[in-house]
């Protein structure tokens, strides 16, 4: 994830929540998250655009957040 925020940073926010604590739970529900780690891009309102369980496929996310931003 370290690498992916450094290469997304300029363009799109990230955010880890940890499934611990009562933020992450409540973000994890919403979602409906099954497995940790999980990805999950949102459009600009708010809508799921992308979920990857497991290990991120990094570029697989890069194309998906330059593919929003060109809309």
């Amino acid at each position: 994830m370290d690498g992916l925020e450094r290469e997304l940073g300029d363009r799109a926010q990230v955010l880890r929540l940890s499934v611990s604590d009562d933020v992450g739970r409540e973000v994890a529900m919403r979602y409906r998250v099954r497995a940790v780690p999980t990805f999950v891009l949102l459009d600009g309102a708010g809508e799921v655009v992308l979920t990857q369980a497991g290990m991120p496929d990094r570029e697989g996310i890069k194309i998906a957040v330059t593919d929003l931003l060109a809309e």
